[in-house]
């Protein structure tokens, strides 16, 4: 292109024309920088209808008028600026977007974003899993990773479906982990999972799928999804109550237990604490596991000697951390929970993963202690939801499922620091 003489510019770029240029630009980007068709311009004024009249050497007497580019483009390449249509466009307004081709590389980055999706998906240990491919449906319905750049759509996929693999429901137990922690592991940053990160989004909605639960709604929902995964969503948050715990380390927080325990005062242990806590050396140590925080109370009211962990009603990532440092220390588990049917599929977890004693949980046990509740005059609690079978006890499903009560652990209190003394 030879440089247009800086007058014809100046005349060209006049503000009585500025309504056609606005209109061409738009045209030509339409039409895939390409000279044709026509653009329509509407109520122009006597000034503008006089500058186009020069610029086309025909007389445009009404303020609403067509205009064929291909007659714009003759007039530009014969007259002064000697410039054909599309130079002209880009020396007056800067650079022409092609659309149709800009589409068209948008679409194809879009096919390889989520062709290098599935691909990921079904190298890694989600190929089989039932919901996965439902998850990348849904996401990529949702439409949100093929608006970021392409590398950064990619590396989200990428992050996502690596965190959903390590996540997995599997038949072996899931380790537990603090959300930071598996944060910095895929992304290199330990806030890679915070809540209003989109990582974490995508991941939640795997989650949720694998458990056949809803997508969270609220911050309780994200939390709880979390732990459904064994991770813990932060590391000072959810705590483990403890009591009696006497580990052999020099450290201040070995020490710290060791001398609590000495006066019988029960302790919270974070995440964070546990990271950092060696609980090594209690081979063989009995530690009794309980359910509800009212034995620990209760226990270190009577200055009980005993070690014990409290699951608080369910064997949160915190509880379970906790649990498997102390079996990798030797430890050997007695487990006492509710008579209940939720109490009962608890037992068996903890009982199934770490080999515990059932601990006064036989069916024994039960008709005894609901004997005791009825003598003392406790109204009865009536036992509803599906029925489980106990794993370490055969008899105690149909002892419950007849008698029809409900014990909580409390009414055993009496029994259990007997034990614990």
């Amino acid at each position: 292109m030879n440089p247009v003489p800086s007058a014809a510019l100046d005349w060209l770029g006049q503000p009585e024309l500025a309504k056609l240029w606005g209109a061409v630009r738009a045209r030509l980007e339409r039409n895939g920088l390409q000279v044709g068709g026509s653009v329509r311009l509407t109520g122009l004024d006597a000034p503008e209808r006089e500058a186009l009249s020069l610029l086309l050497g025909r007389r445009i007497g009404r303020p609403d008028t067509a205009v064929p580019l291909a007659e714009l483009d003759t007039r530009l390449r014969t007259g002064a600026a000697a410039c054909g249509l599309t130079d002209t466009v880009r020396l007056l307004g800067g650079p022409l977007t092609d659309r149709p081709a800009a589409r068209s590389a948008a679409q194809a980055r879009r096919t390889d974003l989520w062709t290098s999706a599935a691909a990921a998906l079904a190298a890694s240990p989600l190929a089989e899993a039932d919901w996965a491919d439902q998850w990348l449906t849904e996401v990529r319905r949702t439409g949100t990773p093929g608006r970021l750049q392409p590398e950064a759509a990619k590396n989200l996929l990428q992050q996502a479906i690596q965190l959903l693999a390590l996540l997995r429901p599997t038949e072996q137990q899931a380790v537990p982990r603090g959300r930071g922690e598996l944060a910095t592991l895929v992304t290199g940053t330990a806030h890679g999972l915070d809540d209003d990160t989109l990582l974490s989004r995508l991941v939640l909605r795997g989650i949720a799928l694998a458990h056949g639960e809803p997508p969270p709604s609220d911050a309780a929902g994200r939390r709880a999804l979390w732990r459904l995964a064994a991770v813990a969503p932060d590391e000072v948050s959810s705590t483990v109550l403890t009591y009696g715990l006497r580990p052999v380390g020099e450290g201040w927080r070995e020490r710290a237990l060791r001398e609590r325990a000495d006066q019988h005062a029960e302790t919270h242990l974070t995440l964070r604490d546990l990271r950092s806590l060696d609980l090594a050396g209690q081979t063989r140590t009995r530690v009794h596991i309980c359910e509800n925080p009212h034995v620990v109370e209760a226990a270190a009211a009577s200055g009980c000697r005993a070690a014990l962990v409290c699951t608080s009603g369910s064997a949160a990532t915190v509880v379970l951390l906790l649990l498997d440092e102390l079996a990798a220390a030797g430890c050997e588990f007695a487990y006492h929970g509710d008579f209940d049917w939720p109490g009962i599929a608890l037992a068996n977890r903890l009982v199934r993963r770490y080999r515990a004693r059932a601990w006064r949980m036989a069916a024994e046990d039960y008709e005894q202690l609901a004997t005791h509740t009825r003598a003392q005059g406790s109204p009865p609690l009536p036992l509803s939801g599906t029925p489980v079978e106990a794993a370490w006890d055969a008899a105690l499903r149909p002892a419950m499922t007849a008698l029809g009560t409900a014990l909580h652990e409390e009414s055993a209190l009496h029994l259990l620091l007997a034990d614990l003394v």
